[in-house]
């Protein structure tokens, strides 16, 4: 059982770091590490193993990654055409068409390489594949951890619910989308109420755009109302222009209303962890929870918060992919010259 001590000690440190602050990217990434570390395990234990149980592990390990990965690439191609045909074609939406076409082109360059002679082609191909295998892991950690996080409930009563505003239609209008967040977050005040708890605070927070008649905030507070909030719970946060600045300016509000404020942030599933991620980093009080969201956006959505938070990390990130780079580089090299 040693070769298990690695993995509980990576998913202690997880527990500890969750428990600390729910909100930090760290904790994807100690998750997805526990995984990799029990995987690692398995194999290693695989040959102490009755033959049955081997093969079962082998096939856990290497055979449902392979399959998952082609159903996957299956799934994004299907959903991108799905989103082509709904939300129209500009870049946002084919992130899940260009991502499932990426997992095919992949899976045929690896099948070339396996044929080819080729040496410089082989040293391409795999430095290639160390970079996709990290950004794969580094999404299926976000994805996964990002599906725990949506799990979270809120407990005991708020002073604030605070929900993040998005773009209006034909100027003055709430969408779909933003009529999810601003449903929940009214949930969220009527059930506060109903059990006994004071009125809640619902702190609209959304600025004006360009090519907007009225603020976001105006909307959503024009839009509760009409929806039987009462309009004496309702506060405007009007100037932000960004999800950062949507935290920082109701922070300021909230902290004026009551120092000691306890708050939930609304906004939509698929941007619950990497809003919560900037909660923590403007200094919120409070957790973050989902809106739902139509079933069809969710991976592209999904995949354009992904880009958002390896971008957000960048200097890791590139740095990583980087020194793969160079691993790839000088093991082509090193074998080149050994031939």
């Amino acid at each position: 059982m040693v070769v298990f001590a690695f993995a509980a000690l990576l998913f202690l440190a997880f527990c500890i770091s969750a428990r600390k602050d729910r909100r930090r990217f760290r904790n994807a990434v100690l998750l997805g590490l526990t995984c990799v570390a029990v995987s690692f395990a398995l194999l290693l234990q695989a040959a102490a193993l009755p033959g049955w149980l081997a093969i079962a592990v082998l096939l856990a390990v290497f055979s449902v990654p392979t399959l998952g990965l082609v159903a996957a690439g299956v799934f994004l191609v299907a959903n991108g055409m799905t989103m082509v045909r709904k939300e129209g074609t500009r870049l946002p939406n084919l992130l899940s068409l260009l991502a499932g076409l990426g997992i095919f082109a992949m899976i045929a360059l690896l099948v070339f390489v396996g044929v080819s002679d080729s040496a410089v082609l082989t040293g391409t191909v795999a430095t290639l594949a160390l970079v996709v295998a990290y950004v794969s892991f580094v999404f299926l950690s976000f994805a996964g951890y990002a599906f725990l996080y949506g799990r979270i409930k809120v407990r005991g009563d708020v002073d604030h619910v605070v929900m993040l505003g998005s773009g209006l239609i034909g100027g003055d209008r709430v969408p779909p989308l933003l009529a999810s967040r601003l449903r929940k977050g009214q949930q969220i005040h009527d059930a506060q109420i109903a059990r006994g708890g004071r009125p809640p605070v619902l702190l609209v927070s959304g600025g004006k755009g360009s090519d907007e008649r009225v603020s976001e905030a105006r909307a959503m507070a024009d839009w509760l109302v009409a929806q039987g909030a009462p309009a004496a719970h309702v506060r405007l946060e009007d100037r932000s222009r960004t999800t950062e600045e949507n935290m920082l300016f109701s922070r300021e509000i909230m902290e004026a209303d009551l120092p000691g404020y306890r708050c939930v942030v609304v906004t939509n599933n698929f941007h619950a962890f990497r809003a919560a991620m900037m909660a923590g980093k403007t200094g919120v009080n409070g957790q973050v929870v989902g809106a739902p969201t139509a079933r069809y956006f969710l991976p592209t959505a999904t995949l354009r918060e992904f880009v958002a938070v390896f971008w957000e990390h960048r200097r890791v990130n590139l740095a990583i992919c980087g020194a793969l780079v160079a691993v790839g580089a000088l093991a082509s090299v090193a074998a080149a010259l050994s031939a």
